[in-house]
């Protein structure tokens, strides 16, 4: 989804740690738009520091697709859930540098410090749009070290000419937010 700025997957022990869950939970980030028996979508999911508490969200009847696009970040996730009931409800899928590429509708979409990453977020918020179902939504998280107040509305202004409408976000401590829902 753009080459240039990846996070390398030797970095996947700094976006794992008891640290970051100070401030950043994603029990108390994410528990206002996942519940029990949804489908979410995990992009740029890393070494599922979201990707496992969404999957105890979503409970035994619901599904966490966790999209990456190196192998790397997902065999470390893959090591993670092996062996424990979350690998049932956990799918890895790598994603393309310019492509999602999965075709089922989900409820929830997760884009945790990535959407600065995409090249074409024209095309990246036309994919979003066409998967997530009517009453989906999707929460855009960015850091604001890399993405700066004025990129962060461009983005929106990419995603609204996708058809989907931006409303206010969650407070997350050092982040811009943003949920998107369809028009």
């Amino acid at each position: 989804m753009g080459k240039n700025h990846v996070c390398p997957v030797e970095m996947a022990g700094s976006l794992d740690n008891r640290f970051r869950r100070w401030f950043q939970d994603p029990q108390k980030i994410l528990r206002p738009y996942v519940n029990k028996g949804m489908t979410v979508l995990d992009i740029g999911c890393g070494s599922g520091f979201f990707s496992l508490d969404m999957a105890h969200m979503v409970g035994k009847s619901g599904r966490v697709i966790a999209s990456d696009l190196q192998e790397g970040m997902l065999r470390k996730l893959q090591n993670k859930i092996m062996g424990t009931e979350l690998e049932e409800r956990i799918i890895l899928h790598k994603c393309e540098y310019d492509k999602i590429g999965i075709s089922e509708q989900v409820d929830f979409i997760l884009a945790f410090y990535m959407v600065h990453e995409i090249s074409h977020k024209g095309i990246f918020f036309k994919e979003i749009e066409s998967i997530l179902k009517a009453n989906g939504s999707m929460l855009i998280v960015e850091p604001p070290m890399h993405v700066s107040k004025k990129a962060f509305n461009r983005a929106l202004e990419k995603a609204r000419a996708a058809g989907l409408i931006a409303i206010e976000g969650p407070k997350v401590l050092f982040s811009k937010t943003a949920i998107l829902k369809k028009s």
